[in-house]
């Protein structure tokens, strides 16, 4: 009796470290959180990016928690007020307000735009649009000017908080594909 114990036990760790039955969907949840996928995949659609990245992001950003930064990031992304500006200029926005973060559909919505924005920037690199979410626009233009280059490897970025944000948002988004490939539609 004892055996069969042991062997339900070890089958039960495995199943939950593999990411297999109710329980291991649980774990991966907290681990790995993936919420409003319906508007992540319409997103991705509509601005041509991976979904996996933009969930990669956010889990970055957030965990897929809403909150205010200090510095006065909102949301699932973490937009500052600046840069919600500037989205709402460039996206024809005609209502915005900054409330408006709090909303997860205007905060994704927004936040797709301004990596768009940045991956196009950026002719294609996204790595250099995740360090510019990240560190800013005008850091990474710094970095490239004094590197007399138009690439960055990942040990190239001066700031340790922007090359590890890069590195964590690279192998989040490899496992958002590995674990949610249906569910972010790719």
């Amino acid at each position: 009796m004892g055996a069969i114990v042991i062997a339900l036990v070890v089958g039960g760790v495995v199943a939950v470290a593999a990411g297999i039955g109710p329980l291991g969907d649980a774990v991966r949840e907290v681990t790995l959180p993936l919420r409003h996928d319906d508007v992540i995949r319409q997103q991705a659609q509509e601005k041509d990016l991976d979904s996996a990245l933009i969930a990669a992001i956010i889990y970055e950003e957030s965990r897929f928690r809403p909150q205010t930064s200090p510095a006065g990031a909102e949301g699932l992304m973490q937009i500052t007020p600046e840069t919600a500006e500037f989205i709402a200029q460039n996206s024809g926005a005609t209502t915005f307000v900054l409330d408006d973060l709090g909303n997860p559909q205007i905060n994704i919505s927004y936040g797709c735009f301004y990596l768009r924005y940045l991956i196009d920037r950026y002719d294609g690199d996204e790595r250099l649009a995740i360090a510019a979410y990240n560190a800013g626009g005008t850091n990474v233009d710094s970095w490239l000017a004094e590197a007399d280059s138009d690439e960055l490897d990942l040990e190239d970025i001066p700031f340790t908080e922007t090359r590890e944000y890069v590195a964590d948002v690279e192998e989040r988004r490899k496992e958002y594909e590995k674990n949610y490939a249906a569910d972010l539609g790719l």
